[in-house]
């Protein structure tokens, strides 16, 4: 039985080949992230090994990013070494995930409850790479000095105004930096269609220095949710903001 579940797991790795983004695996159903902690779950997901190498399953129910990959975005900075702010890292499920891609970078997760920061901390201790700070993402000023610049801005939170969460965070971005901006239009405005919130967004985005890149709407994965990816202004060439595309369905 053993011999037969072992041969099982063996065939299931060799199944995984690279993704077309990088530092992302798939076996032509799951997306998967290469384990930073081998042999440790997060949330139960589903875990492949093969030696010392582990392969984690990235849920896009669980995981408004992992959905957004699966939605077909074509913009990924995530890197090895990337330097990413987290605002809203919650119990640390998609946080765990860009951990796994960062290893030689670090992702500062910003969690407001007190009881999904010890949940936080406790999955920290392991990954030498997450620094977890118990903070509110409206008062930016109260970690700047911790978190200094950033290559990527992720943002998952439920208050109302969002986009000026995001914008006052968009200052820790480098020049050229990303920002990844998870929109909850029932959040915004319970009562309102969620394309127009989605469009009231873009926006008022569009009115600071930061370029956006494209909208993605996430169903059937997450309801009334869509993603805004940006990048900030530098100098340079700068598409005109009737060049980008938005996907609504």
């Amino acid at each position: 039985m053993t011999m037969k579940t072992s041969l099982a797991e063996r065939q299931a790795v060799l199944r995984v080949r690279p993704h077309e983004l990088p530092y992302l695996f798939e076996d032509g159903k799951d997306l998967f992230t290469r384990s930073l902690t081998p042999g440790r779950s997060v949330y139960g997901e589903r875990r492949l090994a093969d030696g010392a190498v582990e392969y984690r399953s990235w849920d896009p129910y669980r995981s408004k990013l992992g959905a957004l990959v699966q939605k077909g975005t074509v913009h990924w900075p995530f890197r090895a070494n990337s330097r990413v702010l987290y605002l809203g890292a919650a119990s640390g499920t998609t946080a765990s995930h860009v951990s796994d891609i960062a290893t030689q970078g670090v992702v500062h997760c910003i969690e407001f409850s007190p009881r999904a920061f010890q949940k936080l901390l406790t999955l920290s201790e392991v990954r030498h790479n997450m620094n977890p700070i118990l903070a509110d993402a409206e008062r930016p000023d109260t970690y700047a000095r911790e978190v200094g610049e950033v290559d990527i801005l992720y943002q998952d939170v439920s208050q109302r105004d969002q986009v000026g969460i995001f914008l006052k965070n968009a200052r820790f971005l480098v020049p050229r930096g990303w920002g990844f901006l998870m929109v909850k239009s029932r959040s915004i405005d319970v009562s309102a269609n969620p394309k127009r919130v989605f469009q009231a967004v873009v926006e008022r985005l569009r009115g600071s220095d930061l370029r956006v890149l494209d909208l993605i709407r996430l169903e059937p994965y997450e309801r009334d949710h869509a993603a805004v990816v940006v990048r900030k202004g530098s100098p340079g060439p700068i598409e005109p903001a009737g060049s980008v595309t938005l996907k609504y369905p």
